[in-house]
């Protein structure tokens, strides 16, 4: 099984996925039920994976779907910061705005 290397994003990671397993990209789009030049995008990280693509990509490769979720998250959360060119010291207020939502929204 393919292990999510931090620097890894979510596209390369399903190629990964995919090619160690020997199979084609028609295979698993087919599998998935996504369309092949769909699959293609995600992997190449031109297109973006629903939560149901990713859900389906976690089934299929039998794979953790949290950690799935996770890496794509991660992803957008490093693009956004590039484009915006953020300082990385959003990350650390955007920690402490989690904590503090979770516990006015949710009570956590």
């Amino acid at each position: 099984m393919a292990i999510i290397k931090k620097t890894e994003s979510f596209g390369e990671h399903l190629r990964t996925l995919r090619e160690d397993a020997g199979l084609t990209l028609k295979s698993v789009a087919e599998q998935i039920n996504i369309d092949t030049s769909l699959l293609a995008k995600i992997e190449r990280n031109e297109r973006q994976p629903t939560k149901q693509i990713i859900k389906q990509v976690a089934e299929y490769f039998k794979v953790d779907e949290k950690k799935l979720q996770n890496n794509f998250l991660s992803d957008q959360i490093a693009y956004k910061i590039l484009d915006l060119e953020a300082d990385l010291s959003i990350l650390k207020v955007a920690e402490e705005k989690v904590k503090y939502l979770k516990t006015v929204h949710y009570g956590k």
